[in-house]
Order: C-alpha cells, then sequence, then structure tokens
C-alpha cells in the first residue's frame, strides 16, 4: 500500500498561516478548530535565542495512535493512499482520539458532537488537485506525495525539535529543519 504524506521544510516557512486559514476554510471549520496549526517555536537563550514556526496537520501515522484507541472502530486508514480517516457515520464523539494523538491532529467539533481531522484533502486530490495547504502555500514550503518518494528527495527527519516523540506512531511526514537547528 502506498503511504502518502507531506514534506515541510521549516528552513522557509514565515509563519504566514496561509496554509492554515486554506485549511479552515475549504473544511468550513467553525471558531477555534483547525486541521493544520502554524505554531511557532521557540528555543535556545540568551545570548543565542532562536524562533521558526512549524506547519503541522494529521501525519497520518503508519501506526495511528488514535485509531489504536477509538472504541468504536470509526478511524481507520485507506488502503489506496494510507490516509487516516474518521467515518462519520461510526463517531460517537468520545473524544479518546484527541487525547491519544501526540501531535493534536483531531479536533472535536461542538456543533457536530464529533471528532474530525485533516484528511489529506482527499475530494481535492482525487480531481487531480493539490491539497488546500500545499495549494495556498505562496513560499512552496509544504509539498505531498507518496512518503518514501518524499524522504528519498528530501531525508528522514528523525527527533526534530518541534515534534513529539515519533518512533511509535511512524508519521508520515519528513521536515528540513531550521537552519538555527543543524
Amino acid at each position: 500500500m502506498p503511504q502518502m504524506g507531506f514534506y515541510y521544510n521549516q528552513d522557509n516557512c514565515t509563519g504566514c498561516k496561509t496554509c492554515q486559514i486554506a485549511c479552515k476554510d475549504v473544511n468550513n471549520l467553525e471558531p477555534g478548530a483547525l486541521f493544520r496549526e502554524v505554531r511557532e517555536i521557540e528555543a535556545g537563550k540568551f545570548p543565542d535565542p532562536k524562533a521558526f514556526f512549524i506547519s503541522m496537520s494529521c501525519n497520518h501515522c503508519a501506526s495511528p495512535a488514535c485509531m489504536a484507541v477509538c472504541p468504536a472502530g470509526a478511524i481507520g486508514k485507506s488502503s489506496d493512499t494510507g490516509v487516516v480517516f474518521i467515518d462519520q457515520n461510526i463517531c460517537i464523539g468520545c473524544k479518546l482520539c484527541v487525547s491519544a494523538c501526540p501531535y493534536g491532529a483531531p479536533a472535536f467539533i461542538e456543533a457536530e458532537g464529533k471528532t474530525f481531522k485533516c484528511e489529506f484533502c482527499a475530494g481535492r486530490v482525487e480531481k487531480d488537485e493539490l491539497p488546500a495547504c500545499v495549494a495556498s502555500c505562496q513560499l512552496r514550503v509544504i509539498e505531498y506525495g507518496e512518503i518514501e518518494s518524499l524522504r528519498a528527495k528530501y531525508g528522514i527527519c528523525a527527533d526534530v525539535y518541534s515534534l513529539p516523540e515519533s518512533s511509535a506512531t511512524n508519521p508520515s511526514v519528513t521536515i528540513k529543519t531550521h537552519r538555527s537547528l543543524r
């Protein structure tokens, strides 16, 4: 099964949040709900402080923590793309997936009483369109594709400063870390 994933160039991201806004817009999300979030990261200390950004969405993990804890069996992986999805006909809104995800990807939507998350803009991708976050980024710091191809092109990120421990979930993301961390 191919596994789709994201590449993110932390080195060139300016934190403009266009990807976050495009995702929110295409998914018609209520205030406070995000499927992609741009976070500012601060590191170091005087006299060598550092500040940079990370744009995070669901990492469509090989071993998703959210899927493992779902009591209803509403979370699955596409056999065609490896994309992690939530079946809204089955979701009971218990929020266990929200708590389990180390990346903060699932979002509980109050108005629906259910949990939703990035599904890689599956409808757009099926029509040969780019995911909204990728299409909207003016600096082209986000790419998508088969994760093995992205890793062959850009390398494998491991123990990225701004990510929680990832070995248990094996996220489908590769990140060029900020130059101040290399």
